[in-house]
């Protein structure tokens, strides 16, 4: 899919640009667009370089949450939600262990732990599959929560945000937060009605129940506040929940003897590492967008867009994020470029870069989580996991839209 995304954005470039010479006689169309392409090229490396700092020390904070043991202590307060939720799975399965520990995994923002602990819970998963080709229950909803986990710490868009200028990255912590529960909400509704799950049970109530609590005592709270005072509370709350949950991983660390400083250490080398290794992926994907931008063909579509938007008398400054919206179920790295390429055009603290960088937080990559965890065990038929994993992502991005013009419009 995402070859087929990248290619669609050269030739169709190519097609506009030759559209625009022969018809309106423009000459400068290929040298601006081979001019963006060196351009872009130089700029997702330096956005790579830049990223090096930011993000070696929020993946050596990461590190020292994980040594300290929180992973764990999210694993044991979700086993019991899980056990009802998935109840063709015996008790005390290595399932519900992996499947725990990989949503803890994702709610704290670590990707590289996360991943292999998925597959691991979907091999474990598979061996109680009593049709190999064809996925289970337990499999749909487990893949359906993953394409929707609420992540409470979203590190790279803090640091993206950090390095393109934001003046204050994590003020979009709180939209996120709201938009990502309103999108795992609805998943997780959409596989309750095909799956029959008696969302009614005391023990599943009580966390829905909880969450929401927390979710609408935010909501109340900022509803009742001038836009100013709500801007400037956000923030400070943002900052002092993060930098408090450093301050717990550190205690955690001194509690359970753990080298806060060592695993400190080697979460930042392994944030150089990921620095490093995006650069390819990130020149690739911001030359084709620079292409597909320099062409005109996104100015085409956004103006389409905008025109049918504000003939219905809507407010329209959500269209120039709707590229990062239309990305994220199918590419990451993609949705993540858009991301950064809507915060260049229009700047990291605009209504467009504030409402990509909630978009990004609301929702997985649907179909890349979708080809990995299936792919991993051989499933070919996957029932109705990629409807509800769409009505999840569509939710989010409704929710992120709404949640942003709350905040921030």
């Amino acid at each position: 899919m995402l070859n087929f995304i990248w290619l669609f954005f050269f030739l169709s470039a190519f097609v506009t640009a030759c559209y625009k010479f022969l018809i309106f006689a423009d000459h400068e169309i290929f040298s601006q667009i081979m001019l963006a392409m060196f351009t872009l090229a130089k700029t997702a490396f330096e956005i790579s370089l830049g990223l090096t700092g930011v993000l070696s020390l929020w993946l050596g904070i990461m590190k020292i949450g994980e040594r300290s043991g929180f992973v764990q202590l999210l694993t044991n307060l979700l086993n019991p939600l899980f056990a009802r939720l998935l109840p063709e799975i015996p008790k005390n399965h290595p399932a519900l262990g992996a499947i725990t520990m990989n949503i803890s995994a994702n709610a704290l923002g670590l990707d590289n732990a996360a991943t292999p602990l998925g597959i691991k819970a979907m091999k474990e998963m598979q061996s109680l599959n009593p049709t190999p080709d064809t996925a289970s229950n337990a499999q749909i909803l487990f893949l359906v929560i993953n394409t929707s986990a609420v992540t409470l710490f979203p590190v790279t868009i803090f640091t993206y945000r950090a390095q393109l200028g934001a003046a204050n990255p994590t003020d979009v912590f709180i939209p996120i937060l709201i938009s990502t529960y309103m999108s795992t909400l609805a998943g997780l509704l959409a596989v309750a009605v095909m799956q029959k799950i008696n969302l009614l049970d005391k023990v599943i109530l009580s966390y829905l129940g909880g969450l929401s609590l927390i979710i609408g005592a935010l909501v109340f709270y900022f509803s009742g506040l001038e836009k100013e005072a709500m801007l400037q509370q956000s923030a400070m709350i943002s900052n002092m929940v993060l930098f408090s949950l450093i301050i717990v991983f550190l205690c955690g660390a001194i509690y359970r003897r753990i080298d806060a400083y060592g695993a400190f250490i080697d979460g930042a080398k392994e944030g150089f590492q990921t620095a490093v290794t995006i650069i390819p992926y990130l020149v690739a994907m911001l030359v084709a967008i620079g292409v597909f931008r320099a062409s005109g063909t996104l100015d085409l579509i956004a103006q389409s867009l905008r025109s049918l938007v504000l003939s219905l008398h809507w407010d329209d400054r959500f269209i120039d994020a709707l590229p990062t919206a239309l990305m994220k179920p199918f590419s990451g790295s993609g949705a993540r470029a858009m991301m950064v390429d809507t915060m260049q055009a229009h700047g990291a603290d605009s209504f467009a870069g504030r409402l990509a960088s909630i978009v990004q937080g609301s929702t997985e990559t649907t179909f890349y989580v979708l080809a990995v965890y299936f792919g991993s065990v051989g499933i070919k038929n996957i029932r109705y996991a990629a409807g509800c994993g769409i009505i999840a992502d569509f939710a989010g991005i409704m929710a992120a839209i709404v949640v942003a013009y709350w905040f921030f419009g």
